[in-house]
């Protein structure tokens, strides 16, 4: 068969920018690259939803491109996954057809692979949330998989709105999916660091307001200051 679309899997990311990635959430990551201009802040469409909220995505992209429900490279590209990789399955929002069920996210599961991202359907839910391994999708639909090929792997994609290459950095929890370009990965980190510490801070007043209130004591001020100098200048 031509695999002459077939790529290897790209560098992961390094462990140590993960750890500051995991002290952080998908929607602190918006807000951060929201802050440097990136498009779509990087965040894939809202009806990409998990199928268990509880579970956390982190890991390096690699990618398949495929369309009409078909399968096929996707199976090449789990079998050939490794720990900490999410594959992102750019599926075109096919509604007529499931593109994976629990049997082949269960072979990713064993793997080791990070997440499974299908811009389309999928099915065998209540077995897909029984294993560990994050699954985000578009929907559920009991058809079964077409397997034609050839399909792409690990060429960039456009997956549920936003643009991925292989090596890019994904995240997903309960809010949904957001994807950061490898090459800004360190200038958006500090941005959204930026933006947790404010965060901090905001809930620290807010605790306090409300701890004052309950008590009696004299209301601090509660509006971010920056709502007070728009007001102002109004």
């Amino acid at each position: 068969m031509n695999t002459e679309h077939y790529h290897a899997l790209p560098e992961l990311i390094p462990e140590h920018l993960l750890e500051r990635l995991r002290a952080l959430s998908p929607a602190q990551l918006c807000d951060g690259m929201q802050s440097l201009g990136i498009p779509r802040n990087g965040c894939m469409d809202a009806s990409l939803m998990p199928l268990d909220e509880s579970k956390v995505m982190l890991g390096t992209a690699y990618t398949v491109d495929t369309e009409d429900g078909d399968n096929f490279p996707i199976h090449v590209a789990i079998y050939q996954g490794q720990p900490g990789y999410v594959l992102v399955v750019a599926g075109k929002a096919y509604p007529g057809r499931a593109y994976i069920g629990d049997l082949m996210a269960g072979a990713a599961e064993a793997v080791g692979l990070s997440g499974l991202v299908i811009d389309g359907c999928v099915r065998d839910k209540l077995g897909l949330a029984r294993l560990s391994i994050p699954v985000y999708a578009k929907g559920i639909m009991q058809r079964s998989p077409a397997k034609q090929g050839p399909g792409k792997i690990n060429s960039p994609v456009t997956c549920a709105g936003v643009e991925v290459a292989p090596g890019d950095l994904v995240f997903g929890d309960y809010d949904g999916v957001t994807v950061v370009p490898r090459a800004r990965l360190e200038e958006v980190l500090q941005a959204s660091e930026k933006k947790n510490a404010y965060e901090t801070q905001r809930r620290a007043v807010i605790d306090e307001y409300a701890r004052c209130r309950a008590s009696g004591e004299p209301l601090p001020p509660l509006a971010p200051a920056w709502v007070t100098e728009l007001l102002e200048g109004r």
